[in-house]
């Protein structure tokens, strides 16, 4: 291995190991508790080893945010690839989706709620997130309907998922109700 292999090694490890730790303590702590001066200290690098691999804390949440994309699409096309029929693929979506948001909420927020300077439905937005949208696309077009676009028919189901498992994590819907949530929401936009 040459010095500049095992250079560009350690310097993907270093990101790596900034990328872990910046989630790991979003979420034990939140977003708040993640500065530049807290990952330096926990990763046991100088603030201006940090600064050579992200310009600052917006990017390290859009970091976080491509490798959260990247881990709902897989636990999405899991779920829907465990079973037949089309129902039970939106249904086992809606699940997949929603049980990745809780169990990962400062990963979500860095998906769809903060500012991680990710462009989201334009040319430039990133191989991730155009990845995650494929893989509620693969299920959800096939539900769409006659006459109604498969993208857009994914866009107001993913909205619908959102909002459940938004409004689920603050408290304002109850957890125990998610079920027949789901199943309202498949039975009525799911053309089945």
């Amino acid at each position: 291995m040459s010095v500049q292999e095992r250079k560009e090694r350690e310097r993907a490890e270093r990101e790596r190991l900034i990328v872990a730790t910046a989630r790991e303590l979003a979420e034990q702590q939140g977003w708040d508790a993640v500065t530049t001066r807290r990952l330096a200290e926990c990763i046991e690098y100088s603030q201006p080893v940090l600064y050579s691999h992200f310009r600052g804390k917006r990017e390290i949440i859009g970091a976080v945010a491509l490798q959260g994309a990247t881990e709902m699409a897989a636990a999405v096309r899991a779920a829907t690839a465990a079973v037949d029929g089309p129902h039970r693929r939106v249904t086992a979506l809606a699940h997949a989706y929603l049980d990745f948001a809780a169990r990962n909420p400062a990963v979500y927020d860095a998906i769809f709620e903060l500012d991680g300077g990710l462009a989201y439905a334009q040319e430039d937005t990133p191989e991730h997130l155009k990845d995650a949208f494929a893989a509620l696309l693969e299920s959800l077009g096939e539900v769409a309907g006659d006459g109604v676009a498969p993208g857009l028919f994914t866009e107001v189901f993913w909205a619908s998922l959102h909002g459940l498992a938004t409004l689920t994590r603050t408290g304002r819907l109850l957890p125990e109700d998610t079920e027949p949530r789901v199943e309202l929401l498949v039975g009525r936009l799911a053309i089945i």
